[in-house]
């Protein structure tokens, strides 16, 4: 029917017959159904694994009719900016993470970003950080961990990490606080937790801002043994001041791109808020307006009093929201997670059972005491001793069509973005040697363990690497 005849339909005086609205919602219907049985068809005509033949992923989306249906239905409403279902999905990942406040961003890179930036807003008055104030984080980071950190005119002090998790070496960091240390900002390594109560108590004891990197960590579990919660398994993400999400396809849960910054502290939320949102100062939701009952009230810096609180802006800040579209999907994903978390632990515990015979040479990812991980991916560290090296059975590996990964940026002091930074000998500093950083930057490599592989490609994958293995001792 077309859109005239619609129209006609809903004139006044065509008693009984369907209204224009009614009209649509039923067409909705129709397309909303059409498009769960497209999904399901295109999921049935998918290839079977073959073994050499097919790749196997280190990671990728998963997702069914449901995320296919919200986005579907969320373009039909054609509000192409954060909407409905981005406060569904800000709510749902608030309690999810044990946060009082979410705020969806348009990737983890921008959740980094903003919670960075954060810590050095006017809204925290003395305890603003400002340029030359360091931060400590690790060397065997993600880029985008450390970025903001420089991006923002602070200095990155850069620890070594912890062999058998690739996390935080907790027992460097109190050697690396110095006179103009104000934060901690470091991520959950492949979803394992660092040692969340030591990183607590040397913040508590300096009096340091807690940046909790948890980009791929969501649906991860630690139990504090210190605090409120003392004995009580919580989510990662629920103990730094700030916290951050990815929702890349690779991540826990995806939108496509996408993140989220998380906070209980209401300045805090309002200064994340104002940075992803232009720097503005109102937090009118988009489409809304006078909020606070006071739009043309306000007197704010040299501005003449009155003007449109709507346009006063109190941060250089970007525009960084998720659309609606992606958060529609989102909603889904997160409905799913408990199910994606209790795959990743299977499908990584399947491998470490299978490649104990070679945990002789090549050593296998532990789990932080007191930590329940929702494995990223699957870490392997070829040991200095064994004979091969890391590059050979990555090439096995690739030959056999099994994607690996480096660990991240291997030690990020040594990649290109710090060239100048080398040869000026500023804007970053070194506590201690990087020793085992640089031996994972020589040996380790990762492979997936995310939802969607099978037992069949999980055994796969630790077949080749223990063939491989046998073959060259």
């Amino acid at each position: 029917m077309s859109i005239s005849n619609l129209a006609d339909a809903a004139e006044p005086g065509a008693a009984g017959r369907p209204t224009a609205q009614d009209q649509a919602d039923d067409v909705r219907a129709r397309i909303l159904r059409l498009t769960a049985e497209y999904q399901r068809l295109v999921e049935s005509a998918e290839r079977e694994f073959v073994p050499g033949r097919t790749v196997v992923p280190y990671a990728g989306r998963v997702y069914g009719d449901s995320e296919m249906c919200a986005a579907v239905d969320a373009s039909l409403e054609f509000w192409l900016t954060a909407g409905r279902w981005s406060r569904r999905l800000e709510l749902g990942l608030a309690a999810r993470v044990a946060q009082t406040h979410a705020r969806l961003v348009n990737s983890g890179s921008s959740a980094n970003l903003v919670a960075a930036s954060a810590l050095t807003s006017p809204l925290l008055g003395e305890r603003r950080l400002r340029p030359g104030d360091e931060v400590l984080t690790v060397a065997a980071a993600f880029p985008t961990t450390v970025a903001p950190i420089v991006q923002n005119g602070l200095v990155p002090v850069f620890v070594d990490v912890d062999e058998r998790t690739a996390n935080v070496d907790v027992s460097r960091l109190a050697d690396a606080v110095g006179p103009r240390t104000r934060a901690v900002m470091i991520a959950h390594t492949l979803g394992n937790p660092f040692d969340i109560d030591a990183v607590s108590t040397l913040c508590d004891e300096h009096d340091l801002f807690f940046v909790e990197d948890s980009c791929d960590a969501l649906g991860s579990l630690y139990t504090p043994s210190r605090g409120p919660h003392a004995g009580v398994p919580r989510p990662a993400g629920s103990f730094g001041d700030l916290s951050t999400s990815s929702f890349y396809p690779a991540h826990h849960i995806t939108t496509g791109e996408g993140g989220a910054v998380y906070t209980s502290d209401p300045v805090l939320e309002r200064a994340v808020s104002s940075l992803r949102d232009w720097g503005r100062d109102c937090w009118c939701a988009p489409g809304n307006a006078d909020t606070c009952g006071e739009r043309f009230d306000h007197c704010m810096g040299q501005l003449p009093k009155g003007y449109d609180h709507k346009y006063v802006f109190s941060h250089f800040g970007y525009n960084l929201k998720m659309t609606d579209l992606q958060a529609a999907i989102g909603v889904r994903q997160l409905d799913r997670l408990d199910g994606f978390t209790a795959r990743r632990k299977e499908n990584h515990a399947r491998l470490t059972r299978a490649l104990a015979e070679v945990s002789d040479v090549i050593r296998l990812p532990e789990a932080t005491p007191n930590s329940d991980p929702s494995w990223f991916a699957y870490l392997m560290v070829v040991r200095d001793d064994a004979p091969f090296d890391r590059a050979q059975l990555v090439a096995h590996l690739e030959d056999a069509r099994i994607q690996t990964r480096m660990l991240f940026s291997g030690n990020i002091v040594q990649q290109p973005m710090f060239d100048d930074m080398r040869a000026a000998g500023s804007g970053y500093r070194v506590s201690g040697p990087l020793t085992v950083t640089d031996r994972l930057m020589r040996g380790a490599v990762i492979v997936g363990c995310y939802p969607g592989l099978s037992d069949e490609q999980i055994d796969y994958i630790a077949s080749c690497v223990t063939s491989f293995v046998a073959r060259c001792r």
